[in-house]
């Protein structure tokens, strides 16, 4: 394979996540199986796409059309894309030298860099936090995988023919072997997890094992038909109670059942015991800031028990004959563990399994237990070191865009937006977004890569880039990918799904989605910012279910062109929706926002640049466009 070919296979999708590319309904095994012969029978087709071919409709026409890359149109949207993007990037630049007249405000907030000449804008608290760590969790990547083949070779696996076989080996594994692979994985898995919660959170790991514990009882002590409601109530109430209680400080609970005398100074046993387990809260003190991703899998631990107890006897595995050792994504996901496997050890190993505990991304229960009887064929050493040098290359852009756009540091300054011309003011939001989308992207790759070197495959959170990303609904299912696919399995399905037939289940539908992004506003934080971006993000995805019904596709199927540009014009609007609201939940608030369109608007050259700028955007949307169809013509159809 030559460098430019091998650079391309980095930024495929088979190279971030064989689920993008495969159906979740086909074992990978016969993907790995049928990957000589596909490249075989089409040469000329990227081996690393296991795409099959070109789908066609019910009359044998092709889905995808003719590629449009070399058209006239297209030549002249590569020219908008040469002008308009070093501009853009210039305008940010500019707005951030020192020369800028505001340059003193926002200089407090950069630190030295490693660019010659540029400081670096590392003012965003949670991508400071991952930064400053970035060398000890690649030491705790390389030592965790290395203490698992230590404990492996210390204690291997008796196979049903009496001799150790490699663990990465799933292919003809028997159901005994299975177990006890699971039975070496969840030992190892459960003790690192007791020492990884003990040294970031001290003493406070109790209190979480507590909560878990309390969470455990409900699916194994209650009656199945309160199971659902107990659940939720419990957990929700934990995401309150973590919040205003701040953590649960032993102090404060000391000083509540042990209070002081106020006459004298001195400090009881019990108040005295408090403050010193308070001083040893670990690497991580506010252990209740990452209690939200446990909280999922509290959830997915309760309700895939609850799901099981509505399985009659008889393996579903064995009703489908199917090979548990090659089993698809969504059998791994909808077939229960065995009754015995839903213990408090494997609990607790799957809550807190170190590479996916602080940020994700989720799996299943369900998933988690599958992936530890038999080893996931989806994991390819090729593939995974394509994954690490992808996962170098976005933080290298994260890197370089804040050593020369300081949007978050001018944000945090309080300027004085009319100081800002209606470019810079859109463009700083822009970029803005971009480094909200970037901070999040690299700990959920990194932590991802992380459990591929562990042998766990859990799906990925990000697909598109944030500048790709035309639909307002397929926005949400490429963005936290696996928070997107939880809420479906455990609260859309359950609600009942999404059906447009009639104006009364499409209501319903639209309320069933307002419940999820109130859900996830909370599950965020519980911030009035964040309650109102879940009621934007509702409200601005009717106008594309509106138009969806008005212009649906098969009227225009004798004029696709004019449809294209009609669904384009009606994107830049959705765009323009989406970026206000992203603005509200997770940048400059609703104040902010106000701020950004009064400077928009507040004068003749703010309309001009408007307008010039939704005409770049349409650009970018037909590129999108032409982007999802190249996809279609190898065979790939994503939702998002």
């Amino acid at each position: 394979m030559s460098v430019f070919s091998y650079i391309r296979s980095v930024y495929s999708l088979d190279t971030i996540d064989t689920r993008f590319t495969s159906s979740s309904a086909t074992p990978y095994k016969s993907v790995v199986d049928g990957r000589a012969g596909l490249a075989a029978a089409n040469s000329k087709r990227d081996d690393s796409i296991p795409g099959a071919g070109v789908k066609t409709d019910r009359s044998g026409r092709p889905i995808a059309q003719p590629s449009k890359w070399k058209t006239p149109e297209f030549y002249f949207y590569y020219i908008v894309f040469i002008v308009t993007v070093p501009y853009m990037f210039w305008v940010a630049y500019d707005v951030s030298r020192p020369s800028d007249k505001n340059y003193h405000k926002f200089e407090p907030y950069l630190s030295p860099g490693w660019i010659p000449g540029r400081r670096i804008d590392v003012s965003d608290a949670q991508y400071w936090s991952f930064r400053r760590n970035v060398p000890y969790l690649a030491l705790l990547l390389i030592l965790h995988p290395l203490l698992r083949r230590i404990y492996e070779t210390l204690r291997p696996i008796l196979f049903q023919t009496g001799f150790p076989k490699p663990n990465g080996n799933s292919k003809y594994i028997s159901a005994a072997d299975g177990e006890a692979r699971l039975e070496q994985r969840a030992s190892f898995d459960f003790g690192f997890a007791l020492i990884f919660l003990f040294a970031l959170h001290g003493f406070s790991a109790a209190k979480i094992l507590i909560i878990l514990y309390m969470n455990f009882c409900i699916p194994t002590y209650l009656p199945r038909k309160y199971i659902p409601a107990a659940t939720w109530i419990f957990n929700i109430a934990t995401l309150f109670a973590n919040e205003l209680t701040d953590g649960y400080k032993f102090s404060k609970m000391a000083a509540y059942l042990s209070p002081q005398d106020a006459t004298t100074q001195d400090v009881n046993w019990i108040n005295a015991l408090a403050i010193w387990l308070d001083s040893y809260r670990g690497i991580m003190p506010r252990w209740q800031i990452l209690f939200n991703l446990t909280v999922l899998r509290l959830i997915s631990f309760d309700m895939d028990y609850y799901f099981s107890l509505n399985i009659r006897a008889g393996s579903p595995i064995e009703k489908k004959q199917l090979d548990p050792s090659s089993l698809s994504e969504r059998d791994r996901i909808a077939t229960p563990a065995n009754r015995k496997e839903f213990n408090f050890r494997n609990y607790v190993a799957y809550a807190i399994y170190a590479p996916l505990y602080l940020t994700g991304p989720i799996i299943t229960f369900n998933d988690y237990i599958s992936q530890l009887k038999y080893a996931p064929a989806s994991i390819e050493r090729f593939r995974t070191i394509k994954y690490a040098i992808r996962f170098l290359l976005c933080l290298l852009a994260m890197e370089v865009l804040l050593h020369y756009d300081y949007c978050i540091a001018i944000a945090k300054a309080n300027p004085d937006w009319a100081d800002y011309t209606p470019v810079q003011l859109s463009l700083l939001s822009y970029f803005s977004l971009h480094v909200l989308w970037l901070k999040l992207l690299l700990p959920w790759r990194f932590f991802r890569l992380w459990s591929l070197i562990d042998g766990i495959d859990p799906p990925e959170n990000m697909l598109r880039c944030l500048s790709d990303n035309p639909s307002t609904v397929a926005f949400w299912r490429g963005w936290h990918r696996s928070f997107n696919r939880w809420n479906i399995r455990y609260i859309f399905i359950p609600l009942g799904g999404s059906n447009t037939k009639t104006w009364r289940s499409s209501v319903m539908t639209a309320i069933n989605y307002l419940l999820i992004f109130m859900f996830v506003a909370l599950w965020h934080d519980i911030s009035l910012n964040l309650l109102i971006w879940g009621w934007l993000i509702v409200l601005f995805m009717l106008p594309e279910v509106i138009a969806g019904y008005i212009f649906p596709r098969r009227k225009w199927e004798n004029n696709l062109t004019a449809y294209r540009v009609l669904c384009g014009i009606g994107v830049v609007g959705n765009l323009m929706m989406m970026m206000m609201a992203n603005l509200v939940g997770f940048a400059v608030g609703v104040d902010g926002l106000k701020s950004i369109i009064s400077g928009i608007f507040r004068d003749y050259s703010g309309l001009m640049f408007l307008v010039t700028a939704s005409s770049v955007l349409f650009v970018g949307i037909q590129v999108m466009f032409e982007v999802r169809e190249g996809e279609m013509r190898k065979g790939i159809f994503l939702k998002c």
